[in-house]
């Protein structure tokens, strides 16, 4: 299907998109959707931003669908450093009639355009959008890891209602299922009801409290390396660096730690989707918050353009293998570390076949540190949650 048939030109009244004096923007550089029957050819095309301007499911954040437009307002301003990847903007996609309708759009889109080996810049938009992003994957058969930035789990606590602050459940409950693990950077304890924590554990999902991560944000790196999917909500960002949203609140990452943690993203040869979500114009502040995501999304770009394409496969040669031997268990933990960047695996080695659609999520990243906390008899966390998903 010609996924055209979901986009709308953007709307450049008021906007100043493309025609700089200055080539070097980003508003001269990318290929955008800007009247109709001209929509971009997606040929050699890598990367793809599609606004999605839908807010029904909202809640007290309403006016989010203005969004898409305002960062590009100053997305488009901002300069290219690279000349070795073609961006298209597609526009936005349309409203459906109802909000089933834009999440089968948003679905099929995505769906397509990663069938293309092309990356989606999501721009919402709420949040529950994440939802139609997760039932892509499901078009293609695939069961993948999901990572949010976000102060809270947004299950929600009604599981039939799906909002911007409960689809996470909808994930968890969505028959067939095609998640794998699912990873939360930066929940803030106040925001968390302990039920919430302890069905996290006991779904081996893997939750990271904002201070913990903010206290060594490297550590973030193998988190988001492993993830297919990652859904950056605005308001995990402290209000003083992004008061645009209805959820700003005082705590939260600062801006250049929202910059490092989108370069990380886009580094991931895994990471096939990301969308932002939750910025309101209507809370914003001359543009503040508007500002950080366009420079958010320019360091996803930034990172893509620097993917190393070191994932690894069995009997790759690429790697070097170390084997740590630990007491009490009677299997070795085997890492990886990779000639070409020196970042590091390990690898789970179950006693049970593994099904080929689990295949991928053998490898799991790590860091230097995992290493040699193994070589001190301490088994890394995520080792231990993975190995309990293969038994």
């Amino acid at each position: 299907m010609d996924i055209s048939v979901y986009f709308e030109p953007i709307d450049r009244e008021g906007h100043d998109l493309s025609g700089q004096a200055d080539q070097n923007r980003l508003g001269n550089f990318i290929t955008s959707y800007l009247e109709k029957d001209k929509f971009p050819d997606l040929d050699d095309v890598k990367l793809a931003i599609i606004g999605v301007a839908e807010d029904r499911a909202a809640l007290q954040n309403k006016g989010c669908s203005l969004a898409p437009d305002r960062v590009r307002d100053h997305f488009y301003n901002l300069f290219s450093h690279w000349d070795n990847i073609k961006i298209a903007d597609l526009g936005n996609i349309k409203r459906g009639n109802t909000i089933d309708d834009t999440y089968f759009a948003v679905k099929d889109v995505i769906a397509q355009l990663i069938r293309q080996n092309i990356v989606p810049i999501i721009l919402g938009g709420s949040q529950d959008l994440t939802y139609a992003n997760y039932l892509a994957y499901e078009n293609l058969g695939k069961v993948i890891n999901f990572a949010a930035v976000d102060s809270r789990f947004d299950l929600g606590h009604d599981e039939h209602e799906l909002n911007a602050r409960s689809y996470l459940s909808r994930i968890i409950l969505h028959q067939p299922n095609f998640l794998f693990s699912y990873t939360n950077l930066g929940y803030q304890s106040y925001y968390v009801d302990t039920d919430a924590i302890a069905l996290m554990k006991k779904l081996y999902f893997e939750t990271n409290r904002l201070g913990n991560v903010r206290a060594n944000l490297e550590d973030i790196e193998p988190m988001v390396r492993n993830a297919d999917v990652l859904s950056f909500d605005i308001s995990a960002i402290r209000q003083s660096d992004a008061p645009g949203t209805f959820y700003a609140n005082p705590n939260g990452f600062f801006g250049e730690e929202a910059c490092r943690i989108c370069r990380y993203a886009g580094m991931s040869d895994k990471l096939s989707s990301i969308g932002f979500y939750e910025f309101n114009p209507k809370f914003d502040k001359n543009g503040q918050t508007a500002s950080l995501v366009s420079q958010m999304i320019w360091y996803f770009i930034d990172g893509f353009v620097n993917r190393k394409h070191d994932l690894p496969e069995e009997g790759m040669e690429d790697y070097i293998r170390f084997m740590v031997n630990l007491e009490g268990y009677n299997d070795e933990l085997v890492f990886l570390k990779s000639k070409k960047t020196e970042r590091w695996w390990m690898e789970i080695q179950p006693k049970n076949k593994i099904r080929d659609k689990y295949r991928r999520h053998q490898f799991i990243p790590c860091s230097y540190q995992d290493y040699q906390n193994a070589l001190n008899h301490e088994v890394p966390d995520r080792w231990w949650k993975l190995q309990q998903k293969f038994m």
